[in-house]
């Protein structure tokens, strides 16, 4: 199905894709800091999809798993709702931080400490290659 065959869009997915074919996938309140999610999808993002699959089966982070799930998820949207298939690229990866579950430990002499238990949103966009390359060299400086 076409965007412009969309009966509603949403907010979200216009603001990630606007009207350029591709689909997102989101985790949300994964429990996995922002800073250690952010290194593997650091490592993922404007690779083809099949080469961010191996990247993510063997990583060692821990991350890595659940990105990879994210990574899944996005292209079985891609391919279901909106019939895209072929070579897939993912086009934006980002990682937001979500709330914080705060803990305390206590320590010597009747002391407490506070421990931050981070919570981060995943969310992953693939595109297809033409319409990734076309977007690249048409926001280029001087072309």
């Amino acid at each position: 199905m076409a965007t412009s065959e969309r009966y509603r869009v949403s907010a979200r997915r216009d603001s990630l894709l606007g009207e350029e074919p591709g689909a997102y996938a989101t985790a949300r309140f994964t429990r996995i800091s922002p800073m250690k999610a952010r290194r593997v999808v650091d490592l993922v993002r404007g690779l083809p999809v099949d080469e961010a699959r191996d990247l993510l089966r063997f990583a060692p982070q821990s991350a890595s798993e659940t990105v990879l799930k994210v990574l899944e998820s996005a292209v079985a949207n891609a391919e279901t709702t909106e019939g895209l298939d072929g070579l897939l690229v993912v086009s934006k990866a980002m990682v937001d931080e979500g709330p914080t579950m705060k803990r305390w430990r206590p320590r010597a002499q009747g002391r407490a400490t506070r421990i931050n238990k981070r919570t981060s949103h995943i969310t992953l966009v693939v595109q297809p290659a033409d319409v990734v390359r076309s977007s690249r060299t048409s926001n280029r400086k001087g072309a």
